[in-house]
């Protein structure tokens, strides 16, 4: 698959990365001679100097045989533009990401959509999605659901009071019994490992578990872990990840926002009249405690400050609020963040590149997800008539070992796997994958 993206910024960087491993013919666009430079000699692509909005630069990118145009700089503006132009010059299908939500509205969609931008990523309003189901699970790292809420994806860091610490995949399943869950991943020492019967568990481990509705319950119980009631939020910064959250959650929870921008408060206090906001320095201490923020259940800190959004969700922890969701762009910061204490991390360009991803997959993929604190993700794909994954019982199949099938969801029911499961036609199948192996695993579903 020919390939184009128009960025080298944090999203195209991580996009790169992630088609790198998958023998696309890759071409990235950027102005900015250092970022190309550093992303040139890192992946095996094509960088091409240059303004993704000129007419010469994408004919000289070879757009007409692209077969995904995908414009992700930090201008919303150039995004929109050259994915207008990407597709008058023949590109098969375009993707632009954008900063504004009324760009979303039905109407405007679809004259974006006749103007020859075929798919619109707002990783802003995904993350206030995501940030506001992780709340309805606040006794979980992460959360991914599929199909409708038929299977979960829970993470979780395991304590010292978690009961299966020092057991095994073995130790903890009922060979008589029906599998409610299954443990996918675990990441340790920022390694992530696909499990089997004899690895044990260990403090500190982050887990990652495929689980239906009826095996929460029992998940709860031997990860030593509880559901948290969430009445009382606050969010720390007027991005537009926090003023969105706000907006979602301030129907059924009572919420206080803090902007440190004077003016940009009042703006936000206009516009939204379901949450509370306060106009001051949400590193001052004096400040939190006033606002009454040991009272609180959860803490989201969403400023355009990495460092500030960690440092103060470790004093929320320190003041006894039970979860903690902190924004954290840098990469390299994600591994220490989880570590220190932090319950959730929402990364935007994580968030972005994995809706993107999908759209590069030959199969036919649902979800993906690109989970922080792992490289790996987890996607559901529609297994197709006659595909490899439909030809036998999971245990004779040479599935990669660095990939797992979780569950499935047939109809309007769900289940987890084992070695004896039978995959059907149209059913839809969870399966978390190490970044190498993604491309073996899109051609059992073909």
């Amino acid at each position: 698959m020919k390939i184009v993206i128009a960025g080298a910024g944090a999203v195209g960087s991580h996009l790169a990365k992630m088609l790198s491993n998958e023998n696309h013919d890759i071409t990235v666009i950027e102005n900015d001679r250092e970022r190309l430079k550093n992303i040139g000699s890192s992946f095996d692509i094509l960088t091409l100097e240059g303004n993704a909005s000129s007419i010469g630069i994408l004919r000289e990118a070879k757009i007409k045989k692209a077969d995904i145009f995908i414009a992700v700089t930090q201008s919303e503006s150039v995004n929109v533009a050259s994915s207008i132009l990407a597709k008058e010059l023949g590109a098969a299908k375009t993707i632009a990401r954008i900063d504004n939500q009324e760009y979303l509205f039905p109407v405007n969609r679809e004259l974006l959509i006749k103007k020859g931008i075929d798919y619109m990523i707002y990783p802003e309003m995904i993350a206030a999605k995501e940030i506001v189901g992780l709340l309805s699970h606040a006794g979980m790292s992460d959360v991914v659901d599929f199909s409708g809420g038929r299977l979960h994806l829970y993470a979780f860091r395991l304590e010292e009071n978690a009961p299966i610490i020092n057991k095994t995949l073995i130790d903890i399943s009922d060979p008589d019994d029906v599998l409610e869950y299954r443990a996918v991943a675990i990441t340790r020492n920022e390694k992530t490992i696909i499990p089997r019967g004899h690895d044990m568990f260990q403090e500190g481990d982050l887990v990652y578990v495929i689980t239906n509705k009826g095996g929460v319950n029992n998940l709860l119980r031997y990860t030593g872990k509880e559901n948290i009631e969430v009445r009382n939020i606050m969010i720390l910064g007027g991005s537009r990840i926090g003023v969105r959250t706000a907006q979602d959650l301030g129907d059924q929870h009572y919420v206080k926002l803090i902007e440190i921008d004077r003016e940009k408060s009042y703006r936000i206090s206009n516009n939204i009249d379901n949450a509370l906001v306060i106009n001051g320095d949400g590193t001052n201490v004096d400040l939190l405690n006033q606002e009454g923020l040991s009272s609180m259940d959860a803490f989201i800190a969403v400023t355009g400050n990495s460092e500030t959004n960690i440092l103060s969700c470790l004093l929320a922890r320190k003041m006894g609020v039970r979860k903690t969701i902190a924004e954290v762009e840098n990469m390299d910061y994600i591994p220490l963040s989880e570590n220190i204490g932090i319950d959730t991390i929402i990364n935007k360009k994580l968030i972005a590149a994995g809706r993107i991803f999908r759209f590069t997959m030959s199969s036919d993929v649902t979800t993906i997800r690109c989970l922080t604190g792992t490289e790996a993700e987890v996607m559901e794909f529609v297994a197709k008539q006659d595909s490899p994954v439909t030809k036998g019982s999971l245990r004779d199949l040479d599935f990669p070992k660095n990939a797992i099938i979780g569950g499935v969801v047939r109809g309007n029911s769900s289940f987890i796997a084992n070695g004896d499961t039978v995959i059907k036609p149209s059913d839809r199948v969870v399966v978390f994958s190490l970044p190498g192996s993604i491309s073996t695993v899109g051609k059992f579903f073909n």
